[in-house]
């Protein structure tokens, strides 16, 4: 069967790609919009305090500067005097810009000036003069640590009796890691343009990972109820920064109702530094085993920041309960409020830090029971996730460890760290285990076939560059017996069928089960269409009787066939909709994507520079829609793993309470030079229960266990550890 008959599963190219690479795809800034005005916003300089004065006098002086906007003339909003929640709100009350004289971070929006160009807005923001009441500030989450309280997020309950096995261990390791702020920096900064139109109607162009939670957003906070529609057709990444709307939306919004006009409001790459980002953590372990290495007892306490306003939690010590056969377990995670913006979910929150933690902590214990690594997890392997006692619905991460091991020959690591070199260059392997929930939403999708044989399929969900065009092309192609050339999906339009955020790994489990189910109901109307005519060979016949394929419905086991667009063309177009739940056999179970991670490293011994020269992760996810894209996600996940290991962490001044390399050129990222080739094993998966399409999704899990797999083989190569992220040369010297 060809690639063009059965397309589900297929390496096929990206449907949008020549809309990217011709610069013909849109993003949130670029749409050409008459009369359009352009803001720009101003931040503030001090990290606590109030505005006492806010000099707009020169601004507001200049020919085509049209408005100065702060808090003292900001338009009367209906939800921003009271508590208001969008789909991904922490606990307390979010940020909400222009809301009053408070400062309550470096960098937070205090004004907003509207040109006749970007450039003049650009300019006139730099003459606007604020004076401000400071008060003392504190952004180290070190030096507050002893005053955190607990989070306001659900821990799994402690099991047996941690304290007793921990103390009757043979072998027991305490450990504390330590990993930085990340900010998400996607390529396409966060933007929105917000055209006032006829009738008080607003259409918004925004950076987002979810068009209808934008609309929720700006429906409830300006009063605006069915006037709201939101587009995002295209996103140049996101990360997570895209799940909640960002202050450039409202701005954008509260200046077109002022001058009822069309306004963007642009971040600069500097202002993506002034909202969500990954926490800083501190992680405490305690490991105990038996002397054949089987876990007796796991404590994992972690502390995380958040902001003052907001009590912002993600599952960074579930992993250590769920991952391998322990029973007796304790857990903890507690906040330090600090005078910072709230942080946000940022690609696999919490595994990625949580997860590095516990392999490195797992790696620190196969050393001192005198166990291979790899061999430490096998031993403690449990198809059972502790923390809901109940068994995966599938686990194929034993499969994951042998075809990655054998694939990156795991058996040649030397045991003994700092035994292998390579003239000045020590060499280190090391692993890691990764896991991350597979997650399915409610969602809902439309099949439209019309009278040419074409097929529309549409939903409110966005394709922030991880291939969700070409993969629910391919699921309505495949369901409905299409080629993919005559399938067009749509998506990132508010006005379209409910579909949740894209974030967490969940739109093809979610938006695709939806697009299945949609084509099943358009396929039984087309059936029932056939059966009209009283001579139809398809009288009486059930759908199990018929079979979609080469854009022909055909009675199973006799030769009567008819093309699809023979049965519209009496109607013009036949349509159906569907709306999809996860199913209730999935509450017997516990459902994760699983992976193995595979690092070899070399480190200059005089110099303390590390180059990782191999990866191999091996991923257990289910049915892979497009092992193309979904070898992109791993692929990318494992790049973002290697610069959290090795480069990435925003710095911050403490005295000012304000980031200093709020940049690409001194935020350090990976670039082409520092990634070797990365290998991805798909490692077959069967799932029955996690959806109808037996996906579990792969954006996260390519991230979780990668850094921890780096140290670790930075300990095999050199002998040293290094604890706190990133693993930069001044601390391995």
């Amino acid at each position: 069967m060809s690639q063009v008959d059965w397309p589900l599963g297929q390496p096929l190219e990206r449907v949008d790609g020549p809309l990217k690479v011709q610069g013909q795809a849109r993003y949130a800034a670029e749409f050409e919009v008459p009369g359009l005005l352009y803001g720009a916003v101003v931040s503030s300089a001090i990290a606590r305090g109030r505005v006492r004065l806010i000099d707009s006098v020169a601004a507001e002086a200049l020919p085509g500067v049209r408005l100065v906007l702060s808090h003292l003339n900001r338009p009367p909003l209906a939800g921003y005097d009271e508590a208001y929640e969008d789909a991904d709100a922490a606990e307390g009350s979010p940020f909400r810009p222009l809301y009053n004289d408070r400062v309550l971070y470096s960098g937070q929006p205090l004004a907003l000036v509207v040109a006749e160009t970007q450039v003049l807005a650009r300019h006139a923001a730099s003459l606007v003069r604020i004076e401000y009441e400071v008060e003392p500030h504190q952004t180290d989450l070190q030096a507050v640590r002893e005053q955190a309280h607990p989070a306001p997020a659900e821990v799994p309950s402690p099991r047996g009796d941690f304290a007793a096995a921990f103390a009757a261990a043979a072998h027991r390791l305490e450990v504390e890691y330590g990993t930085p702020v990340e900010h998400h920096n996607p390529m396409e900064p966060h933007a929105s343009i917000v055209q006032y139109l006829p009738g008080g109607e607003l259409l918004v162009h925004d950076k987002t990972q979810g068009v209808q939670n934008c609309q929720r957003y700006l429906e409830r906070v300006f009063g605006l109820q069915g006037r709201v529609r939101v587009l995002s057709p295209f996103v140049g990444g996101a990360f997570g920064s895209g799940l909640r709307p960002q202050y450039q939306l409202p701005l954008a919004v509260m200046a077109a109702l002022a001058l009822k006009a069309a306004v963007r409001v642009e971040l600069t790459r500097q202002q993506m530094f002034s909202f969500g980002y990954r926490p800083r953590s501190i992680q405490q372990l305690k490991l105990a085993a038996d002397g054949e290495g089987r876990l007796q007892a796991i404590e994992h306490l972690a502390i995380g920041q958040t902001s003052r306003f907001e009590g912002f939690t993600e599952h960074e010590v579930e992993w250590s309960g769920m991952l391998y056969a322990c029973d007796n377990l304790r857990l903890g995670y507690r906040l330090a409020p600090l005078d910072v913006h709230t942080p946000l979910d940022m690609r696999a929150p919490g595994a990625a830090i949580g997860v590095y933690a516990l392999e490195c902590a797992m790696d620190e214990l196969a050393h001192a029971v005198g166990i291979d690594p790899l061999e430490l997890r096998l031993r403690n392997y449990s198809e059972i996730n502790g923390n809901q006692g109940k068994r995966y619905s599938s686990k194929a991460l034993r499969a994951c460890y042998q075809q990655g091991a054998e694939r990156f020959g795991w058996l040649r690591r030397p045991q003994q760290p700092r035994s292998l070199r390579d003239g000045h260059e020590l060499i280190g392997m090391g692993m890691a285990t990764g896991v991350w929930e597979a997650i399915q939403m409610p969602a809902s999708a439309r099949a439209c076939l019309d009278s040419e044989g074409r097929l529309l399929v549409t939903s409110a969900t966005a394709d922030i560059g991880t291939g969700t065009y070409t993969a629910m092309t391919q699921i309505a192609a495949a369901a409905m017996g299409l080629p993919m050339a005559v399938v067009e999906f749509r998506l990132g339009d508010s006005s379209l069928p409910q579909a949740p955020l894209e974030g967490g790994s969940a739109t093809v489990s979610s938006v695709g089960s939806a697009v299945q189910q949609a084509c099943a109901a358009l396929q039984q109307k087309l059936l029932d269409a056939a059966q009209q005519s009283p001579a139809s060979p398809f009288t009486g016949a059930s759908l199990r009787e018929v079979a979609f394929a080469g854009g022909r419905m055909r009675l199973r086991g006799t030769g009567h066939a008819v093309d699809l667009a023979e049965i519209v063309k009496g109607s013009g177009a036949l349509a159906a909709e569907a709306h999809v739940e996860p199913g209730a056999q999935r509450k017997q179970w516990a459902t994760a994507t699983h992976s193995a991670v595979f690092v070899e490293v070399r480190v200059d011994e005089d110099l303390g520079t590390i180059k990782v020269s191999r990866v191999v992760s091996a991923i257990a996810a289910g049915r892979i829609v497009n092992p193309k894209t979904a070898g992109n996600q791993i692929v990318g996940g494992v790049v973002w793993g290697i610069g959290q290991a090795l480069q990435e962490e925003t710095l911050i001044d403490h005295r000012l309470g304000r980031y200093m390399n709020h940049n690409l050129a001194e935020y350090h990222i990976p670039v082409n030079a520092d990634i070797p080739e990365i290998e991805v094993i798909f490692v077959e998966e069967h799932d029955e229960v996690v959806n109808d399409l037996g996906s579990k999704g792969v954006g996260e899990i390519g991230i979780v266990g990668v850094a921890a797999a780096v140290a670790n083989a930075i300990y095999n190569a050199t002998g040293k550890r290094v604890r706190d992220l990133p693993i930069t040369l001044d601390k391995l010297l």
